[in-house]
């Protein structure tokens, strides 16, 4: 492969200016991806509360706003920051990702960038169907959760109504979806490792039984501490750990096919006539 994917040797200067020039780029993307989400900063805030507003729904009383408060001067400004770096670190993913690519590519050969390559496809794209499910599932599964503790006010008793601090909303959401799109990193980063002959599939059936207590401690750590998010992670985690064993299964498969078939070629030109062979090595 030509251009800047090249495998020429290279002072350790070339390298640090490489890795200098790689940084720069991450860097001001991210940059970029903050000012314009901080510009936007409030109304990137109303859509993560979207989620909130399906629980008042679904708890049935959408009649009362659905209100945040905030106790602090500066808590909300700090909010909004939150929002915008998190907003810029999604946005500025894939250029951060090809910029670690372009400079670690060089290093690789091939067959290595190309088995490299879907794998750094698949993990944004399963980090986001995890941050989907937290949005539109368990969001406001945990909200209607913790509503439905409310107390309405009537004879004997005191009107207790949840108000949650901007801060702390802000806080769940963003554990939630870092919780789930790591968890969904499973099948990836046990593919790879089984790529670099670290553990076979075998291994991870072995250690299904572990796996599936590390689950749930896991996610008792991960999430609120309310049975709801705590279930509803461990069980997605279960479940692509099992896709973790098949997909590593298929990588064996492939692998002794590919090693048949080379030993099977081994064998033709070992075989073959004096002349043949001599054909062949021409």
């Amino acid at each position: 492969m030509s251009g800047e994917y090249e495998d020429k040797p290279q002072p350790l200067i070339e390298h640090l200016i490489e890795l200098r020039s790689r940084l720069m780029w991450a860097v001001g993307a991210f940059f970029v991806a903050f000012l314009v989400c901080f510009y936007f900063a409030k109304e990137l805030f109303n859509i993560l509360v979207l989620p909130f507003k399906w629980a008042v729904s679904w708890a049935g009383i959408s009649h009362r706003n659905v209100e945040l408060i905030y106790t602090a001067p500066q808590e909300f400004f700090f909010t909004q920051i939150k929002v915008a770096m998190f907003g810029a670190l999604v946005i500025a993913f894939p250029v951060i990702a090809q910029q670690i690519y372009k400079f670690v590519a060089p290093g690789l050969y091939k067959n290595e960038r190309a088995a490299f390559l879907p794998f750094l496809v698949a993990s944004p794209i399963l980090f986001l169907i995890g941050a989907a499910l937290v949005y539109f599932f368990f969001t406001p599964m945990v909200m209607w959760f913790f509503l439905a503790m409310e107390q309405g006010g009537g004879e004997g008793q005191v009107s207790i109504q949840l108000l949650p601090k901007v801060s702390e909303y802000l806080g769940l959401i963003m554990s939630l979806i870092f919780a789930f799109g790591l968890v969904f990193q499973l099948p990836v980063i046990s593919s790879l490792l089984v790529r670099a002959g670290f553990i076979t599939a075998q291994t991870l059936v072995e250690k299904r039984k572990y796996a599936i207590v590390i689950a749930f401690v896991a996610a008792a750590i991960l999430t609120p501490p309310d049975p709801i998010s705590q279930i509803g992670l461990a069980l997605p985690t279960i479940l692509l750990y099992e896709i973790a064993i098949y997909t590593a299964r298929l990588i064996e498969r492939q692998r002794a096919g590919a090693t048949e078939k080379s030993d099977s070629d081994e064998e033709d030109v070992a075989q073959a006539p004096p002349s043949q062979e001599a054909d062949n090595k021409a």
